[in-house]
């Protein structure tokens, strides 16, 4: 399969391609799948760092389409890796809901990068949902001793029952049901989290939901509260339709 215009871009951007192949799958809800591939030599060449991700290509009525998904567990000397898929309507999830042992889907790595926060944060605060679910557990399995608080927006109730990678000891889950196009989670987190960020300077905000709340939640952050660009990483993960 081409590529189209996004692939030739990818291409001048030094994007490398790469094949990967189905070894299984598990479905985590109704409504999440995890799906297991080999990775074509990909992860002996680059290595693996927190939230990498990756772009995977989809035919969408026979022409090119392209979404980013973050590395799960992956083992670089096995050459293995999983990606989880939140599903609704869509090429992509249409692809991994038909996905058998054997399928195979091509790749391309480019614009991935994570910078550890320098030093290390005293208090992490996490805003997400499911579609950023992998991103949030690497970067929670990258600082598995820093405090967090985690606002988690849901939509169904099988939600719930997603594999969050928490220590209850030093992890506070804040679960928000997603209501008026994420401006619930907006209000609950404006409202809470000004009390929590006793210590500016060590906190290290990251904010990944749809493209509209983590503007405006990023916006906040940086004006209202006064946080460093360096200590606050925010990506839209989608939009909202």
């Amino acid at each position: 399969m081409g590529h189209g215009w996004e692939g030739v871009v990818l291409k001048l951007m030094r994007g490398k391609d790469f094949a990967f192949t189905v070894t299984g799958t598990e479905d985590v809800t109704d409504r999440f799948r995890r799906v297991h591939f080999t990775d074509g030599g990909m992860l002996a060449q680059t290595g693996v760092h927190p939230t990498m991700w990756v772009r995977i290509w989809f035919s969408n009525a026979g022409k090119p389409h392209q979404r980013a998904y973050t590395l799960v567990d992956a083992d670089p000397a096995e050459g293995t890796f999983s990606l989880e898929f939140a599903l609704h309507d869509g090429c992509a999830s249409d692809w991994a809901r038909a996905a058998r042992p054997g399928d195979t889907v091509e790749a391309t790595l480019q614009g991935t990068g994570f910078t550890a926060p320098a030093p290390e944060p005293s208090r992490l605060f996490v805003v997400g949902d499911p579609a950023s679910l992998p991103a949030i557990n690497s970067l929670l399995d990258a600082l598995p001793h820093v405090p967090a608080t985690l606002w988690f927006e849901t939509s169904h109730a099988s939600d719930a029952d997603l594999p969050l990678r928490v220590h209850p000891d030093h992890h506070d889950v804040r679960r928000v049901l997603r209501r008026d196009d994420g401006a619930h989670l907006v209000a609950q987190v404006t409202k809470e989290l000004p009390d929590l960020l006793d210590d500016p300077a060590g906190a290290y905000v990251w904010i990944a939901c749809d493209t509209a709340t983590t503007r405006t939640l990023s916006a906040y952050v940086r004006k209202e509260l006064a946080l460093p660009k360096d200590r606050v990483n925010a990506l839209g993960y989608w939009r909202a339709g």
